[in-house]
């Protein structure tokens, strides 16, 4: 079963088109990542998914509901963590926790807070203020935040962006540990990223997509034996197609 699939998915701002006839299928429980350079489409496309902005045309479909028709539903079974932070500042971590669970319905509170808390190793700060926190720690908050509704596909909007190189490593470990559990929608600008933790990629330019597989049939397609090389011949080749 597909968790996710779009269908000629097209989303224009005006003269502007962000998503261009877009064709994809995410399986489920797949770690997918969605690579591309600024302006390729990545974070348009999963707010269309996610039922924060609605397609100009063609279909989105999450656990086989159409997204446009059944937002409210969709919404249930997703969790996101954004580009920017989704944290209250002034709230603590415990309280940002409780918070979400809360608005979201969650049973027993407490018991999936707690539960947030060890999976994340989050104790040492579950009682500070989260303005007050390194930008990894709060990352790790984000992703517990999006993680507490027990979703079936969660999607990461470039989850390490802007962090040093050892809370980057710390925060694909807690990716890797969801791998199979749920289906995971990775952006990234970090080709190792994507590389490391995806079980395949979608290459997208101009709001197209270019190339999808697992990183070697990326390579394959691209021939070359590094990845980072195999995606930039798959842009510029784009670039040069139009």
């Amino acid at each position: 079963m597909n968790a996710v699939e779009l269908k000629g998915l097209t989303k224009k701002y005006g003269e502007k088109t962000a998503v261009d006839g877009l064709d994809l299928e995410i399986r489920k429980g797949e770690l997918f990542g969605l690579l591309g350079v600024n302006g390729a489409g990545k974070t348009t496309t999963i707010k269309i998914l996610s039922g924060l902005a609605k397609a100009t045309s063609g279909s989105a479909y999450v656990m086989d509901m159409n997204v446009a028709e059944r937002s409210a539903e969709v919404k249930k079974l997703i969790g996101i963590s954004t580009q920017e932070t989704a944290v209250a500042p002034n709230l603590t971590v415990r309280e940002n926790l409780e918070f979400i669970a809360q608005v979201y319905g969650v049973e027993n509170v407490k018991e999936a807070v707690d539960g947030m808390i060890r999976q994340f190793s989050l104790d040492e700060v579950e009682n500070s203020r989260t303005k007050t926190l390194s930008g990894g720690w709060q990352r790790k908050v984000s992703i517990a935040m999006a993680l507490i509704t027990s979703p079936q596909v969660l999607f990461l909007d470039e989850p390490t962006l802007g962090l040093d190189v050892l809370a980057r490593r710390e925060l694909w470990k807690v990716i890797e540990k969801l791998k199979g559990r749920m289906t995971v929608i990775l952006t990234t600008h970090y080709l190792e990223e994507a590389e490391t933790l995806c079980d395949r990629i979608a290459v997208m330019t101009r709001g197209k997509l270019r190339a999808c597989g697992t990183v070697q049939e990326l390579k394959n397609t691209a021939g070359k034996e590094d990845f980072e090389e195999a995606f930039i011949e798959i842009a510029e080749r784009a670039e040069r197609n139009g």
